[in-house]
């Protein structure tokens, strides 16, 4: 058991630009690649996925600081620190049991892929940790060790389920065939799309609006290094910073707006030929039948519509915070809100003003929720040792991938205690879940009889 426990312990430290890589040319390996090609693919998605990571590493480091200035000169004080997603990561792991999850993920999804009830190969193992931590909270409340596994097998299934009916608009949108997102932040659609219903009903937001019809608006205005370097601009003015720091942050805003899509080339050069030889090695054993590849997020990066609404939701958090009733936390680890933008972008298949709408509705969710999980995430940093607090300290995150669902079902054995709220949110996300996922089934289902008349 300890040699298990070490050897997923060691693997899941190389981090997801490693370790996801090497899922990917064990399979490329498997399904009959040509060793030199899964090596190649493999070590593209490393190169990929370290490319966005360190282009969101930069673009957070340039804006951060100035929303920290905007937020100091209002002299407001909350009392919640954001300790990011990396707190709730390092808590999740700190649990003893933590390593069975990896071995529980695998063997559900290939349950799952025999019983033909996912199309899904879920490679995004490395973010693991959110079902631990989905088990963690489980084992607070209710001291059941098996309970908490069941609860996070439940994540895994919607999780694969909801990559299932994802995929194909995640192929209209990527122009990446044969891949989709397992990632647990696209949940969040569940609570955007009812919203999204309304303003559909709206002629003037019912059109195609993506970033290339803005390019046709605006003209050069819209091009990435233009809007970019004017929105960086902005936010130093915002900031009250001198001229020489706002002509920075524009040209730092610029150079990652400009970057985004170049990276994203990678991810398709590295996919391609996977979803290729995953599609051709299951129709040769089971005819008409293929296997989408499930990833985190990243490989949708090359949008531009996801970044516009990132720094959108900058100053809207920022604002919410200062001005929100119940809200505690201070924002600035999760200021990045890629949980936010992502869903939005995928709700409105990049629709940008029903995104930029839809991330200032949302903005809420992050901020009630990291300020709700607050106490409970404290007690647990202190219990397991994993995080370091001042006394009288709070911790959260404000980005929380897939906030209502996240609380919903990691609280709602509390209702034992008299607390009623994780229930009301669980069935809240459920009825959004369910419209949200009849749609997606419904698209998927007439493309795929379109595509079939046209073969015919």
């Amino acid at each position: 058991m300890d040699i298990l426990q070490n050897v997923v312990n060691w693997l899941l430290s190389l981090g997801a630009a490693v370790f996801v890589p090497i899922i990917i040319i064990f399979a490329g390996l498997l399904v009959r690649m040509k060793v030199k090609d899964a090596i190649s693919a493999g070590i593209t998605l490393g190169v990929a996925f370290t490319g966005m990571s360190m282009l969101i590493s930069f673009m957070t480091g340039a804006i951060s600081p100035a929303a920290e200035a905007m937020l100091e000169s209002t002299g407001i004080s909350l009392p919640i620190v954001d300790g990011g997603w990396t707190t709730l990561s390092t808590i999740s792991w700190s649990w003893p049991y933590a390593f069975l999850m990896f071995p529980l993920l695998i063997v559900v999804n290939i349950i799952m892929i025999v019983l033909k009830k996912t199309e899904t190969f879920n490679a995004d193992l490395w973010n693991v940790w959110g079902k631990i931590f989905t088990a963690v909270c489980v084992v607070a409340i209710t001291d059941s060790v098996p309970l908490a596994f069941v609860v996070a097998t439940i994540q895994i299934i919607f999780e694969l389920k909801t990559a299932d009916v994802h995929s194909h608009r995640i192929e209209e949108l990527s122009g990446i065939p044969g891949v989709t997102c397992t990632h647990k932040m696209v949940f969040f659609g569940a609570i955007l799309y009812p919203f999204d219903l309304l303003l559909r009903k709206i002629p003037a937001f019912n059109k195609d609006f993506d970033a290339e019809a803005l390019k046709e608006k605006v003209g050069i205005f819209a091009e990435n290094h233009v809007l970019g370097f004017i929105l960086g601009c902005v936010f130093g003015i915002m900031a009250k910073w001198s001229p020489a720091e706002i002509l920075t942050l524009g040209v730092q805003a610029a150079t990652a707006l400009t970057l985004f899509p170049v990276i994203s080339k990678y991810f398709m050069q590295a996919l391609s030929p996977i979803s290729e030889a995953v599609s051709d090695f299951m129709n040769k054993r089971f005819e008409g039948r293929s296997l989408i590849v499930g990833l985190d997020w990243p490989f949708l990066g090359g949008s531009n519509e996801i970044w516009l609404a990132v720094i959108w939701s900058v100053p809207v958090t920022l604002l919410m915070s200062m001005i929100l009733p119940g809200n505690e936390i201070l924002p600035f680890a999760g200021i990045i809100n890629i949980a936010l933008a992502v869903p939005a972008y995928l709700v409105t298949k990049g629709n940008l003003p029903r995104m930029l709408i839809l991330c200032t509705i949302g903005v809420p969710c992050f901020l009630w929720i990291g300020t709700a999980f607050a106490p409970f995430i404290t007690d647990l940093a202190n219990a397991t040792g994993a995080v370091d607090l001042a006394a009288g300290q709070m911790i959260s995150n404000s980005s929380i991938d897939g906030p209502v669902f996240t609380y919903g079902i990691s609280q709602v054995f509390d209702v034992v205690n008299g607390n009623f709220i994780p229930v009301v949110v669980l069935v809240a996300w459920l009825a959004g879940y369910t419209m949200y996922y009849r749609e997606l089934r419904r698209e998927a289902k007439n493309a795929k009889e379109v595509a079939a008349a046209e073969r015919a």
